[in-house]
């Protein structure tokens, strides 16, 4: 890994979704937080890696047996044992939730491999099982059946789509408790330094409001004041970073 992306996303690990999907805004990206999943376990911290994508087409039946597991090469397995140490594996779903992505075994191997977490526009089975395990996972819901009901994995590490967005093969993906965002990797690093202003902007006008400061002219900073008593406050506390 190289120390560009070590450090973004060390930075990126401190920052919330709320705050880039702020700053992707204002580059004209509106559509990059994954819609209708929901983390697993809440309260986990921050998850942060590159996507390694595994798309899912509609199972047909004669091509679907339980048997195809047998397969050393099944797709789903594979993905499993190729995702990168550091990166997230995204499942393309199709937003149908009515069979599993995947379960617990899955979810374990991924795990000890060194992979930081999982994301479906589906849902995940074995979820209790899954959500006492040290590894991010984010779905739509709970669900019990195989992925073999209704999922046939088709295309390994391509450009997917997950909950109506793009994600293409070394994006980065950011999920906290308020969902999963998805990060184009090209401005990842800019996004991450500017996002760490951001939210260090915010800690300072937070500061100021509980001590009884109004809103206007603090946030945003129109009023010259209080740039300049930000930059004194920057300068002498810095509380995270």
């Amino acid at each position: 890994m190289s120390k560009t992306l070590t450090l973004t996303k060390e930075k990126l690990q401190k920052v919330s979704t709320a705050t880039i999907a702020t700053c992707l805004f204002k580059r004209g990206l509106k559509n990059q937080v994954i819609q209708d999943v929901q983390a697993v376990k809440p309260g986990r911290p921050t998850m942060v890696g590159e996507a390694f994508t595994l798309r899912y087409i509609p199972a047909r039946e004669d091509l679907n047996p339980i048997e195809v597991f047998q397969n050393p090469r099944h797709l789903q397995r594979v993905a499993v044992e190729e995702c990168p140490v550091g990166a997230i594996l995204v499942f393309d779903s199709r937003k149908d939730a009515r069979a599993a992505s995947a379960g617990s075994i899955l979810a374990t191997r991924l795990m000890v491999r060194g992979v930081v977490g999982m994301v479906t526009d589906g849902g995940f089975r074995d979820t209790a099982e899954i959500a006492d395990l040290n590894f991010s996972s984010y779905h739509q819901r709970p669900s019990a059946p195989t992925n073999l009901t209704l999922h046939q994995a088709i295309a390994l590490n391509e450009p997917i789509g997950c909950g109506d967005v793009a994600v293409f093969p070394g994006d980065i993906l950011v999920g906290d408790d308020d969902g999963v965002i998805v990060i184009p990797t090209a401005i990842a690093p800019e996004v991450a330094e500017e996002c760490i202003q951001m939210t260090l902007f915010e800690t300072f006008v937070l500061e100021q409001i509980q001590k009884g400061a109004s809103i206007i002219g603090l946030y945003p900073p129109t009023d010259e004041n209080i740039k300049t008593t930000f930059e004194k406050w920057k300068n002498r506390t810095n509380p995270y970073f």
